[in-house]
């Protein structure tokens, strides 16, 4: 994690470092000192605010994805305006998550973001349908099933996998297959570009 913060520093990191089935790597002030040690530490997920110091969050997200391009960057902060949301997007960042996101929620995203997952929290989620609902038409949308086009509603509105299994009234696996055949279908490789093809429909 990355955060200038020390008294959320210090929380999420009680919280993560008790987490079942998470190994803490550590936890970082500055993106400076993040850059420097997090190549030798090859985390899985970071955790990255947007407001640091120095270095932004923003910049650092590009950063961290040419030295470490299988890790995955989720954005937690406080900022809902669409252009930090976005730049970091386009800088490489996994998925964007408000800092009272709820500690199972953040839970849930790092899972989902260290299994090819881009969780975003609604609000955000919200902010990029707002965004892109203007975007051309995109190819490829008319070849899904309605229950397909239904799995991708509900990722496009920022619902984990597992709640939108439960919405749905099927297995998270089964959510998985539905998706495998959206990206391909859509010639997408991830939920971020899966969703910006929906809301340019």
């Amino acid at each position: 994690m990355v955060e200038d913060d020390q008294r959320i520093r210090e929380s999420l990191a009680a919280l993560l470092g008790e987490a079942p089935g998470l190994r803490w790597a550590g936890a970082f002030a500055t993106a400076e000192e993040g850059l420097r040690e997090l190549p030798r530490l090859r985390p899985d997920v970071v955790l990255l605010d947007i407001n640091l110091p120095g270095i932004s969050g923003i910049e650092a997200v590009a950063r961290l994805r040419e030295l470490l391009p299988d890790t995955a960057v989720l954005m937690l902060t406080v900022y809902e305006d669409a252009d930090p949301i976005f730049r970091a997007l386009q800088n490489g960042a996994r998925g964007y998550l408000l800092k009272r996101t709820t500690p199972a929620k953040l839970l849930e995203a790092i899972a989902e973001a260290h299994e090819g997952g881009a969780p975003m929290s609604p609000q955000i989620a919200r902010k990029v349908v707002q965004y892109f609902h203007r975007a051309a038409p995109a190819p490829g949308l008319e070849k899904l099933t309605p229950r397909e086009q239904e799995v991708l509603e509900h990722l496009a509105r920022g619902y984990l996998y597992k709640e939108i299994a439960s919405h749905l009234g099927i297995g998270t696996e089964t959510v998985r297959s539905y998706l495998s055949s959206i990206y391909a279908k859509l010639h997408v490789h991830n939920r971020t570009e899966a969703v910006v093809k929906y809301l340019g429909r």
